[in-house]
């Protein structure tokens, strides 16, 4: 009788907190790596690397100028 009623209150628990605590699905999640930065949603995900910056040094007016692309 004893185990009975534990595992009646342990189910109610469950119930009660799945209940209480729902959380939205159709939420979309996005983060922003060190290398990569993607994003996940309902329909699937997406993961896009970002380009790598080309600098270069020219002169301009007779000043070295750095340029960064």
């Amino acid at each position: 009788m004893r185990s009975f009623f534990l595992i009646i209150v342990a189910v109610l628990a469950f119930g009660g907190t799945m209940t209480i605590e729902t959380t939205d699905a159709n939420a979309v999640v996005c983060a922003r790596g060190v290398y990569r930065a993607g994003c996940a949603g309902t329909r699937g995900a997406a993961v896009v690397r970002r380009p790598a910056v080309v600098c270069r040094t020219v002169w301009v007016n007779g000043a070295r100028v750095r340029r960064c692309t």
